[in-house]
């Protein structure tokens, strides 16, 4: 018997049909007697619209208010997965967050304090499932709390923690991880095996299978996620620790994958004091602001005595970006801001590299032999990521992908 946690995303919950389906996958885990507890995410869309409401009740929304009103998505289909398990015979029940609870401190990007397991070791005591809405908790205060978006990941890996279990099985619409999107590259190939690190690079420069957010918080507590999808019976992409892999296997798979972000702006300032203190000046109040700053190139000057310095932000923050930096240019002295959006980080992630040199110079002259010029590089132990212009974007993932080996049959025969 395995006690396990099942979270379902939005696509999985859309339409009572789906819901139907998704009650079918919880009820053959519980028939193996297996001890169960679903995290749900609102059905496709819903967050979407109930976000967009609240802006259209006010541009500058409360956001204890907020969060009354973008939770409710998870708190429906948590009852129909509930209504739609007991119509098949199972004891089923939902439970809030406010329920269990789960704390949580703050508002709208709420983070989880802790989680009271006991309702649900009552529940599994009895042999039932309980269904949880994901994306919310509650504050010391008692009012709803939300966890950002992607908070159901995070619900889902937190409780398989709080609870103690086995393993923690995400569910979307995709059936595992891949070396790269398989929309660019058709031989992209389903990994069996990823470790936590590589999904954390992987999910942090691009891909969309899972949070960020949820893989460190796993990688803390060593808990193993499965990639799983909602709408065939296939076996997943397993995420684990080092210790968990043979050493064999990961020596083999020198680059895990190849992946690319289209969320990133580029901001050049020209002109800037070469004097102690510049880059400062500059990053400061864009941390004030909660601004993420990633890319970040400096020239040295050679004659003169002001330098360049260009650095990316989320495109959403680009505005808000140069309007902070506006507001201390008489203070720093620089000439001119430029911005560029029509930009694209390709990065190639694997723990391979910590032992295997000359990765990124097979990354800078596959790029070179196509044309394709790099803007800027940022690395680290298990990365590495440049910015090139947009229109270059699936050129370069599928030559890069080629590159490292990761489309041919070895490969493939690796992955699965």
């Amino acid at each position: 018997m395995a006690r396990i946690v099942m979270k379902f995303g939005g696509t999985s919950m859309a339409g009572i049909e789906r819901i139907r389906h998704v009650a079918a996958t919880v009820g053959r885990e519980a028939e193996r007697g297996n001890q169960v507890a679903v995290v749900v995410s609102a059905m496709a869309g819903e967050t979407d619209r109930l976000v967009q409401l609240c802006r259209e009740a006010a541009s500058l929304y409360d956001p204890r208010e907020y969060d009354v009103v973008v939770a409710s998505g998870e708190q429906v289909t948590s009852g129909l997965l509930a209504i739609t398990l007991q119509g098949m015979g199972f004891n089923a029940r939902s439970y809030m967050g406010w329920q269990l609870p789960i704390r949580a401190s703050g508002h709208a990007a709420a983070l989880i304090d802790h989680i009271e397991a006991d309702v649900l070791e009552r529940v599994f005591e009895q042999g039932g499932i309980a269904v949880i809405p994901g994306f919310q908790g509650v504050t010391a205060e008692g009012d709803v709390a939300t966890l950002g978006r992607g908070g159901s990941d995070t619900s889902a890996v937190a409780l398989a923690a709080a609870m103690k279990a086995d393993r923690c099985d995400i569910y979307t619409d995709v059936d595992g991880v891949y070396t790269t999107d398989p929309r660019i590259v058709p031989r992209a190939r389903k990994l069996a095996l990823v470790t936590y690190e590589e999904m954390l690079e992987l999910a942090s420069v691009g891909a969309k299978v899972l949070q960020t957010r949820s893989v460190g918080l796993a990688m803390r507590y060593n808990m193993p996620l499965q990639v799983l999808s909602s709408f065939e019976d296939k076996p997943g992409t397993l995420i684990v620790g080092d210790d968990a892999i043979e050493d064999s296997h990961m020596e083999r798979n020198v680059i895990t994958g190849i992946a690319h972000d289209k969320n990133e702006a580029m901001i050049t300032l020209t002109g800037l004091p070469d004097v102690p203190g510049t880059v400062a000046a500059i990053f400061s109040p864009l941390a004030a602001a909660n601004v993420n700053v990633d890319m970040i190139v400096q020239s040295v000057p050679v004659r003169g005595d002001t330098s360049g310095l260009t650095f990316t932000v989320p495109r959403a923050a680009l505005a808000h970006s140069v309007a902070e930096i506006e507001k201390v240019r008489e203070k720093v002295g620089f000439h001119a801001i430029q911005t560029d959006t029509n930009i694209v980080k390709v990065s190639a992630v694997g723990v391979g590299m910590r032992s295997n040199a000359g990765i990124a110079a097979t990354m800078f002259q596959t790029l070179a032999d196509r044309g394709i010029n790099i803007l800027a590089i940022t690395t680290s132990e298990i990365k590495v990521s440049v910015l090139i212009p947009e229109e270059y974007t699936e050129l370069a993932v599928r030559v890069l992908h080629t590159a490292y080996g990761l489309d041919t049959d070895a490969a493939a025969e690796e992955a699965e």
